[in-house]
């Protein structure tokens, strides 16, 4: 069954582009469900029940040294999410998910995401925007990045040093454990070379696919995202 009137997005960019934040202003515009995929794996990985876990245990490891979680395990746990929302009749974004081309197109056993956003909601109502940023902003960007270890908003670092609580909810500011600039340089060969050749693959199947200058200021981004959404 389509969400005919529904959308699902999907907004990659490299660490520290700011998908995170745009996907956060698309859910709150069209009511749409945030699927931030890295803080729903995280919440996964650091639950102190699950830490014997030997699946947790290698997945754990593999987000502190910044290469991406295993691809089975992440479709596994996205899918199931998803099709959960889909069945809510709820729109849905997400902020870098799917993450790898198995994760997106899957293979002959396993149904990729993509194949699940088109079954749910219709190819017409699936779109895809790539914020794009040269690898030194990237780097830049999140060796100032903080959140707040509540609400998850993020701090722009113009804002960091002014502020000891966050503005929104007045939770403690925190650095995200895979924000050191060691791992950072990982995260980035990770994205150009697994997360970037799913871009080709999205053009050629003819999905909706947007590439975003993620340079300027946030609510310009939003305003051309929109642009595009019609």
């Amino acid at each position: 069954m389509k969400n005919s009137g529904n959308k699902a997005i999907i907004v990659y960019g490299a660490p520290g582009s700011g998908k995170g934040t745009q996907a956060k202003f698309l859910a709150d515009k069209f009511n749409l469900y945030h699927f931030d995929t890295g803080d729903y794996l995280r919440k996964i990985i650091y639950d102190p029940l699950l830490q014997k876990n030997k699946i947790i245990q290698r997945e754990r490891k593999l987000n502190e040294s910044g290469i991406l979680q295993t691809p089975e395990f992440v479709l596994k746990v996205v899918s199931q999410r998803t099709k959960e929302i889909i069945k809510l009749n709820q729109g849905i974004v997400y902020s870098g998910s799917p993450r790898t081309l198995f994760e997106a197109f899957g293979n002959n056993k396993n149904k990729g995401l993509m194949e699940i956003l088109v079954k749910g909601y219709g190819k017409k109502n699936v779109f895809i925007f790539n914020l794009d940023i040269p690898e030194k902003e990237a780097i830049k960007r999140n060796s100032k990045r903080s959140i707040c270890s509540v609400c998850k908003a993020p701090i722009l670092g113009i804002a960091k040093d002014k502020l000891s609580s966050c503005a929104f909810c007045g939770g403690k500011i925190i650095r995200r454990v895979d924000d050191n600039p060691e791992i950072m340089k990982t995260r980035l060969k990770e994205y150009s070379q697994r997360t970037k050749p799913i871009f080709a693959k999205l053009k050629k199947g003819n999905y909706k696919f947007y590439k975003i200058n993620g340079e300027p200021m946030p609510y310009k981004i939003h305003q051309t995202i929109l642009k595009k959404l019609g």
